[in-house]
């Protein structure tokens, strides 16, 4: 559904050599790969090991799409390391293959994609995707699919507690909720309205090579 904003680009993404996919049903002009097309050809059986093995851990992975903090959104590389290493996330922070994760997060972002899904792999836990989040329904989406991890960034947490007092509001299973940004009085708030979740504040930065968790809240 986002092609179209990326079609009147293709001549100038051809002469800089960058490859277009796309997911999703065509038809599609020359030069784009069609992932679909390719997915219902390809063979269940995996390619042996010395196709896919990065030859070096440090090769790039990825690239995601920074907020800007040091300056204007940028694309920054994620090695194949800093992939792996992203696998270990919900376990550092104490959740488990038992836990379903609800995921409002963008993918194009490292807490989204990494930390998010690559985190849910890592410990084999169910992850709910929320294409867009909305304050006002997200105890209903709770409740509905048993969500007990929530990843966050402060400001969504600041938008339920800016939410109309409704009866309810503390019947749900979340037991943890993880992420960066969260303001102490918004902390407080957030644990006197909605119960006694367990709050884990981490930082770090897409190209940094330190993170901090206040695992002692």
């Amino acid at each position: 559904e986002l092609f179209g904003s990326v079609e009147p680009l293709l001549p100038s993404l051809r002469e800089d050599g960058v490859a277009v996919w796309v997911l999703g049903a065509g038809p599609y002009p020359p030069g784009v790969v069609a992932l679909q097309e390719l997915l219902d050809a390809a063979s269940e059986e995996l390619e042996p090991e010395d196709v896919w093995e990065p030859e070096d851990m440090n090769d790039t992975c990825l690239y995601i799409f920074t907020s800007g903090t040091t300056g204007l959104p940028k694309a920054a590389r994620v090695s194949h390391l800093k992939s792996i290493m992203c696998l270990s996330f919900y376990e550092l922070v104490g959740a488990s293959s038992r836990d379903v994760v609800y995921l409002a997060l963008p993918l194009y972002h490292m807490a989204g994609s990494l930390l998010g899904i690559v985190g849910c792999l890592g410990i084999g836990a169910t992850c709910v995707l929320k294409e867009k989040f909305s304050a006002s329904q997200f105890w209903d989406d709770c409740r509905a699919e048993g969500v007990t991890v929530f990843q966050y960034i402060g400001e969504l947490c600041r938008y339920l507690v800016n939410q109309p007092q409704r009866p309810g509001e503390r019947q749900h299973g979340l037991r943890l909720a993880v992420g960066s940004g969260l303001r102490p009085d918004v902390w407080r708030s957030f644990q006197q309205r909605f119960g006694p979740v367990r709050i884990v504040e981490t930082y770090g930065m897409s190209e940094g090579n330190v993170t901090l968790f206040n695992y002692t809240g």
